[in-house]
């Protein structure tokens, strides 16, 4: 594909996948830099994403943090276009809605996939349709498997969108699993005949050894469907963008080494063995709270050397960790509740009591308040908090969507709100604070702080300030290296990623669908969808 050759606007591709986590993200993500490097005008999308792992944009609106990285991938701004529907789990059975930024309403599951997600088709249709007016190419993201027959009918992300935007669908197959060639027979044979003819081909994701042992079992998936793989990714540790399934948290006793990843998909940096650049390592403990949210606010810590991050569910855990970080969660009341059955509170209290560093973020921030009044989230009506700050927090029914910039520590930072939450600050030191010193955010009490601002750890400057104050509460020789830049880690990560489409996909192949869409003629597999 030659860079200079004039293109014209609107070409697109659907990724899906035989199953949840069989790398959709990533392959979008990398095609999206393949793309972005040859020229190509590219921008993400995924019609419906379920995570509560959320991104602003500086628009102010809220979008999955995997599209927002897919953008970046892309080059450009994320906008509320690349992720129109968002759904954000407040429990097992219900999710807050938010519609092209912006939250409307809960719903559960049932009323979603009962009428509602069919009503947002057009609003999904439009979003797409004004991507593809102003890009070359538009690269989208399915969910889950597009063989889910029992959503067929309501399908937004998956077939539906495909079918009616006329995209060409690649099937990405987790071969580590094992089982791919039937997974990807299988995902086409329970698709209608409609469906069928979109099905281009396949692309096989996470392969170890030798190709040519997999090239006859390829050969043979070629004339049981008439398809053919669009290329062989091999495995590759460390790769992944961010988390954004909607229940996937990390387990509770998840560990990473220093400069190591914390989400469970892929690592900004693996350097298992990197040693620290002062003479002491620092802990770090992240309480793994109910329907824990963004908490790859960590993986900046993570991304030093000589930084260790685990998640920890057990007060003992606590007793060894020279920071303790209570993170942003989507069930403020319940998460609460969680850390006092598990003795986590008084665990925390002891901490706050012997002047040992306490980091609240966002539903975090406030939890290690004095009271928390909440007719919006739990419906709990006033609740005591942990009484760490000298905060009261109250549920508003808007929800506050920014993008701030302040000061702490004598750094500037940046980060992200996303918060129903209202803090009134009745003591202490303000945590972030403009340029003349005015109060923007957050508070500090002794070792304790706490901040609405998801991201601010990405501040490199403010970051490693910040590790020092930890270090020397904690009495430990821990120097910051001062040369990680964590928004070039992520550069490096998206560009590995587009390295290996570029490398192991057939890429001519790839443009010509996302060009021309799928091959005309290609054979019906039965049964094909239940009637």
């Amino acid at each position: 594909m030659s860079g200079g050759t004039a293109r014209p606007r609107g070409g697109g591709l659907l990724v899906a996948g035989t199953t949840s986590d069989a790398g959709k993200s990533v392959v979008t993500a990398g095609i999206c830099r393949w793309l972005a490097r040859q020229g190509v005008k590219v921008a993400p999308f995924k019609a419906q994403n379920m995570s509560l792992n959320s991104f602003v944009t500086r628009e102010g609106a809220e979008i999955g943090r995997a599209q927002a990285m897919q953008a970046q991938a892309c080059r450009i701004e994320p906008t509320a276009l690349m992720n129109p529907v968002l759904l954000k789990p407040g429990g097992e059975r219900s999710s807050q809605v938010v519609l092209l930024g912006r939250p409307v309403g809960e719903m559960s599951a049932r009323g979603y996939h009962g009428g509602r997600q069919r009503e947002l088709l057009s609003v999904v249709l439009d979003a797409l349709a004004e991507l593809r007016a102003t890009h070359d190419a538009v690269i989208c993201e399915g969910a889950g498997s597009p063989a889910e027959i029992n959503l067929r009918r309501t399908d937004i992300v998956n077939m539906g969108i495909a079918r009616n935007a006329k995209l060409p669908v690649l099937v990405v197959g987790d071969i580590d699993r094992g089982g791919v060639f039937a997974s990807f027979f299988g995902t086409v044979a329970l698709l209608s005949r409609k469906d069928q003819e979109l099905v281009a081909g396949f692309l096989v994701n996470k392969f170890r050894g030798d190709v040519s042992l997999l090239e006859p079992g390829l050969d043979m998936l070629h004339g049981l469907t008439g398809r053919s793989t669009y290329g062989v990714l091999p495995f590759r540790h460390g790769l992944g963008i961010d988390e954004e399934d909607g229940m996937g948290v990390p387990p509770a006793r998840t560990k990473v080494r220093a400069g190591g990843r914390i989400s469970l998909r892929g690592t900004v940096r693996e350097s298992d063995t990197a040693p620290p650049v002062g003479e002491d390592v620092l802990r770090v403990a992240v309480c793994a709270l109910p329907l824990m949210s963004n908490f790859t606010d960590v993986d900046a810590l993570a991304a030093e050397p000589g930084v260790l991050v685990r998640f920890v569910d057990r007060p003992e855990e606590l007793a060894d960790a020279d920071l303790v970080i209570v993170p942003g969660t989507r069930g403020t009341v319940r998460a609460l509740e969680w850390l006092r059955e598990r003795g986590l509170a008084d665990a925390l209290r002891r901490r706050a009591a012997e002047g040992r560093p306490v980091l609240g973020i966002c539903g975090g921030f406030q939890i290690l308040g004095e009271q928390i009044e909440d007719e919006v989230e739990s419906r709990a009506g006033r609740v005591d908090g942990l009484g760490l700050l000298p905060v009261r927090v109250r549920f508003a029914r808007e929800k506050t969507l920014a993008r701030p910039v302040g000061r702490a520590l004598g750094e500037r930072a940046e980060g992200y709100e996303i918060h129903h939450g209202v803090a009134e600050v009745t003591g202490g030191d303000p945590f972030f604070s403009d340029g003349a010193g005015q109060a923007l955010d957050g508070c500090r009490v002794g070792a304790v702080r706490g901040t609405h601002w998801h991201g601010s750890l990405e501040s490199d400057g403010f970051r490693r300030a910040y590790l020092r104050e930890v270090a020397a509460a904690a009495g430990r020789r821990f120097v910051p290296a001062p040369d990680t830049c964590f928004a070039a880690l992520r550069e490096e990560q998206l560009d590995r990623l587009g390295d290996l489409i570029e490398q192991h996909a057939d890429t001519d192949a790839l443009w010509r669908l996302i060009e021309s869409g799928a091959p005309r003629g290609l054979p019906f597999i039965p049964p094909g969808a239940p009637a």
